[in-house]
């Protein structure tokens, strides 16, 4: 046991734990510009925030990973209940409920429930064993583990979350076997049932996506928010106007700055140069996790460690996009520098399973069979 803890931090990816560093830095030093040059209200509570699940990353990517397989189906049970919970029990804010309040932290059990999913799906995959293709009658189990929290989810309602919950769910089954014209199928019946959907929307919902297509419509109300963030993403130049010196963030122009639209405050301040060293950052975790999957030797360690990462990549994309007004707002945050316990709770968590599974790459995991589900 002592020889394998020993082989196992040597073989810690420590470039990987700098580059986390590294952006928990920046997040951090925006939460203090967002604050207006203070630690408080925003810096403090997101360092406290920030070395808490810190911690818990390290301490994940040391557990028996045999441990986590072993209660995957678990773990996405208990997070099913949390997101029923929320139902019943759920904080109400900003016209959505969302969270649980446990008083001194509020939680997001979707954000726990992507994670979960793909613990589940890959579990269940790597039950089947090596597959050249899926047949029919091995999707209608995974499908409802994706379809099911999805549906919850939206009733929050939370569009966007549920939008990532399929697409990494969409994922998974795609590096699992699933063939191409079958979610070419799915996109076809989506597009076709697009006016049904439509009016299935709430009125806000409706509201973005106009908004999204011309932010003009509503220039001081729904399209407000789009129309500074791109006015603070130009301005910044290309160095930037400097630390703290943002007047769009600082002067309030730019609303939620400390959350959703952390990136175009970042981009004022430091400007095209700054904004690319950042998204080189970015870059560099998706590739470790990439690169985790595609030399992992089990299926659950491949399916798990590309599942996770696509979580962090449709993250950073979707903001990103968001933000910049390629996309509708549909209120997703940027890993490591939007506010928030939940998601930085969410990325530690997600990197530290990777980290297991890197250090893990070469363990035998027992094909399990799928009843132990039921």
């Amino acid at each position: 046991m002592l020889a394998e803890i020993k082989e196992n931090i040597k073989s810690f990816p420590i470039l990987t734990i700098c580059l986390i560093i590294a952006l928990c830095s920046i997040g951090i030093a925006m939460m203090y510009s967002a604050g207006g040059g203070n630690f408080t209200p925003y810096a403090s509570k997101q360092l406290a925030y920030m070395i808490v699940f810190f911690i818990c990353m390290i301490v994940i990517s040391f557990i028996d990973l045999k441990l986590i397989f072993s209660y995957s189906y678990i773990f996405y049970m208990g997070s099913l209940l949390l997101l029923i919970a929320v139902e019943l029990i759920g904080h109400k804010a900003m016209g959505a409920t969302r969270w649980i309040n446990l008083g001194f932290f509020k939680m997001q059990p979707s954000e726990i429930m992507k994670i979960s999913m793909v613990l589940a799906l890959s579990r269940y995959f790597h039950s089947l064993g090596e597959l050249d293709y899926l047949r029919f009658k091995q999707l209608p189990i995974p499908i409802l583990l994706i379809i099911l929290p999805a549906l919850v989810i939206m009733r929050q309602p939370d569009l966007g979350t549920a939008i990532i919950l399929i697409l990494v769910g969409g994922t998974v089954l795609f590096l699992a076997g699933v063939r191409v014209w079958k979610f070419l199928f799915v996109i076809a019946v989506i597009a076709i049932s697009m006016p049904i959907i439509w009016t299935k929307l709430h009125d806000y919902q409706k509201k973005r996506i106009e908004i999204f297509l011309n932010p003009e419509l509503d220039p001081l109300g729904s399209g407000y928010n789009i129309i500074q963030s791109k006015i603070a993403i130009g301005s910044g130049g290309i160095a930037g106007k400097g630390f703290t010196e943002g007047t769009q963030a600082q002067l309030d122009f730019l609303p939620e700055h400390q959350t959703d639209f952390v990136f175009p405050m970042f981009a004022e301040e430091f400007g095209y140069l700054g904004a690319l060293i950042l998204l080189g950052l970015y870059i560099c975790l998706m590739f470790f996790g990439i690169k985790v999957s595609n030399h992992c030797r089990y299926i659950y360690g491949r399916l798990v460690s590309f599942g996770l990462i696509s979580i962090f990549i449709f993250h950073v994309f979707i903001n990103l996009c968001m933000v910049m007004g390629l996309m509708p707002v549909v209120g997703i945050p940027l890993p490591f520098m939007s506010y928030g316990g939940t998601i930085v709770g969410t990325t530690m968590l997600i990197f530290g399973i990777i980290i297991n599974i890197y250090m893990n790459k070469k363990v035998t995991l027992p094909k399990s069979s799928v009843s132990y589900f039921f």
